[in-house]
């Protein structure tokens, strides 16, 4: 049983690789009447519904019409015809008189068979097909000036139609209005019997055969994409199809069935035995699907019945059974292969083979698992769910996840890797690997299994910098002492990276929002996606401007060369941020989108920086704050080489103690005197940045954990 189902096998695994099951049946939605009319399929009024534009009906006044030839359909019929209402020509009402239908280009025709011509009132009556070709002729008797009311004339097609027009020729004195209509031939029997009262009408019924464009038809699934072949699938839908025209099909349902033979499984089974009663006679009948036997001994044949139908029921239902257990057990080898494939492709593309092998070839012991799976990551961040969203910006979508272990981590999603930049991006993963300070926010891996990068970090609980210092809570107040111990983390941070490291490292990026605070709110440098490794007889980096508003060193913004003095100046505008609590551009009374830097070097040269301090600074020690303040003020010089170096600066505020002492005593204000160094102020908001025309800043503000 199961070799005869072998090419079925094949076509079902192809089919199931390529898609799943396609609609195979009009819509439940799909509108079946307009007003008592049924309207069957391939017609429908709905565009999601019908087959093509040819069968689309439009439903005005509960009355169906055909859009593409505006008729009014009076009913339909499944064996290939339908009635329409068509105009009478009327040579004494020219208002009334019809424009020639045209159905050349659909897959309509007259009915050469159902339809007759009629001609009323006297003359001679010929009819020419669209191609002006006679196609019936009929005549009546010459009548004078009185006319012949009982005079008229019909004939047959004589080929099929497209289309017609009429002619009469007449006497010249004849005055006597004359009518032609294409009538069908049942209602002309029927109801017009005296052919004078088609005189009094004005639409008669007319028979349309119609078929459907082959290539339009799919007995399966309706998908307008397939092409229909041959009548094979329509054979084991119980239906028949032919074509009498080569672009066109029609479809019966085969003897023994009845219903819709253009949908799947359309046409039925007739039970024959239910419908007729006696169409055995004195016999037993037994219906079987495509007809029915009449048995002379009922009992024997039913049992023969019985056992026959029990065999082929179980056969068929085991070969079922297994061709949907291999069908199913094929789609999902194809499915994992195919997955497999598009994981090692993204890996190669990403450069993973690269990546492993200069981590398996730095020295030291590094981490085997830095390089993680696509699934892993996957469920770790409960398949990227929107809800474990931490933060979102120009570098790319962070996810708070927890590993199989148990650990909690950040997940960051990337956005496309320039594949030009690709061996900067396998170094910086490689180099960040291995950084092991306290104060960087550790890398612990990657991967590259999937479309976009993705890096995995640690987990850092209590926010940012900017958000403590924006945000400052009354019962955990940001004390000048923590102020000050995570000014000192920071430039130990950024002290290692320039000088410590294997490769120097700029971040590129310091601001306080890319500086995180753990549960003891110890400061954490992250993001370190514009980052660059600088080989060490390299004094800067060539790139194109990109960084935050506020913290732009004013020389890397003219030249373009980025040095580990642009990284200084950012860090100077984030003590200058701790010691006042303010945005690096923000808002004055008299200007607008002002920068804090240019607002700092101002009120130290005019010596009012205790104007411009914030309340928790102004607790602290004077000599503390005016020390680190002259330092912000140095690293703030629009000159990089006379900036101090990082270490410089981590040793300076390495140098300054903060001493015991009672934190509620504020101390009294008093500028003083102290030394500084006179350098010119430099606002974001000055002409400077359009001097670099081809060059545009990209903001990026994307902490590790928003």
């Amino acid at each position: 049983m199961i070799l005869p189902c072998l090419p079925f096998l094949i076509f079902l695994l192809l089919w199931s690789e390529n898609a799943l099951a396609q609609p195979l049946s009009p819509s439940s939605k799909c509108t079946s009447k307009c007003g008592n009319i049924t309207i069957p399929f391939p017609f429908a009024i709905e565009e999601s519904c019908v087959m093509d534009g040819y069968f689309k009906v439009d439903c005005n006044s509960s009355k169906p019409y055909l859009r593409e030839i505006n008729l009014e359909v009076l009913d339909f019929s499944l064996d290939g015809t339908m009635r329409v209402s068509y105009s009478v020509y009327n040579t004494c009402d020219p208002s009334q008189n019809i424009a020639t239908a045209y159905l050349k280009t659909t897959p309509f025709i007259f009915s050469q068979t159902k339809n007759r011509i009629l001609g009323v009132g006297c003359g001679n009556y010929s009819f020419l097909s669209n191609d002006d070709s006679v196609i019936a002729q009929c005549s009546t008797a010459t009548c004078g000036k009185n006319g012949n009311s009982s005079s008229y004339c019909q004939s047959t097609i004589g080929s099929p139609l497209k289309g017609f027009a009429p002619f009469i020729e007449t006497s010249p004195d004849d005055q006597e209005c004359h009518y032609v209509a294409l009538v069908e031939q049942r209602f002309l029997e029927q109801n017009l019997k005296n052919r004078q009262d088609l005189r009094s009408l004005t639409h008669v019924p007319v028979v349309l055969e119609w078929s459907v464009l082959a290539l339009s038809f799919d007995v399966f699934s309706r998908n307008k994409s397939k092409t229909y072949e041959s009548s094979s699938a329509c054979e084991r839908s119980a239906c028949s199809c032919f074509s009498s025209d080569s672009p066109t099909v029609r479809c019966n349902c085969l003897r023994g069935f009845e219903g819709n033979p253009y949908l799947l499984d359309g046409c039925q089974d007739i039970d024959e035995c239910a419908a007729n009663s006696n169409i055995c006679g004195s016999q037993t009948c037994e219906n079987f699907i495509g007809g029915y036997n009449c048995y002379s001994s009922p009992s024997s044949k039913a049992e023969d019945s019985n056992v026959n139908m029990v065999i082929l029921g179980l056969s068929t239902s085991f070969g079922s059974l297994f061709l949907l257990i291999a069908a199913w057990w094929m789609y999902t080898v194809i499915k994992r292969r195919k997955e497999i494939k598009l994981k090692e492709k993204y890996f190669k593309r990403n450069g993973g083979l690269l990546l492993q092998q200069q981590l398996t070839s730095c020295s030291g012991s590094v981490d085997t698992g830095k390089i993680f799976n696509a699934n892993e990551l996957d469920k770790a961040t409960d398949h990227f769910n929107v809800d474990r969203i931490l933060g979102q910006g120009g570098q790319g979508t962070v996810y708070k996840g927890m590993l199989a272990d148990g650990r909690i981590v950040a997940v960051k999603k990337s956005k496309v890797v320039d594949k030009a930049k690709l061996q900067e991006f396998i170094n910086e993963v490689a180099i960040l690997s291995q950084i092991n300070h306290r104060n960087v926010v550790k890398l612990l891996g990657c991967c590259l299994e999937t479309e976009v990068p993705l890096l995995v970090y640690e987990f850092i609980h209590n926010g940012t910098l900017f958000q403590y210092l924006q945000e400052q809570n009354e019962e955990l107040p940001f004390t000048w002492d923590i102020r000050l111990r995570v000014a000192k983390e920071v430039a130990g941070a950024l002290s290692y990276l320039h000088s410590a490291a294997s490769s120097p490292i700029y971040h590129r990026d310091i601001k306080s929002s890319n500086i995180l605070l753990d549960d003891k709110y110890r400061a954490k440098v992250a993001d370190f996606g514009t980052s660059r490794s600088v080989p060490i007889d390299n004094t800067h980096v060539t790139t194109r401007v990109q960084g935050t508003f506020g913290y732009f060193d004013p020389e890397y913004f003219r030249s373009n060369h980025f040095t580990d003095k642009s990284d200084v100046y950012s860090f100077g505008v984030v003590l200058v941020e701790l010691l006042t609590g303010q945005k690096p551009v923000f808002s004055t009374v008299t200007e607008e989108g002002r920068s804090l830097a240019s607002y700092f070097i101002n009120s130290m040269e005019e010596e009012n920086l205790y104007d411009i301090l914030d309340a928790q600074v102004k607790l602290g020690k004077e000599e503390e704050i005016m020390a680190m303040a002259n330092l912000a003020f140095r690293c703030l010089n629009l000159h990089g080489k006379q900036r101090p170096t990082m270490k410089e600066v981590a040793m300076e505020l390495e140098g300054i103690r903060p001493p015991e002492r009672n934190s509620n005593v504020q101390v009294q204000h008093n500028t003083g005197s102290f030394e500084y160094e006179a350098v010119e102020p430099w606002d974001s908001s000055t002409s400077t940045y359009s001097t670099l025309d081809s060059v545009a800043p990209s903001v990026d503000a994307d902490p590790l954990l928003n």
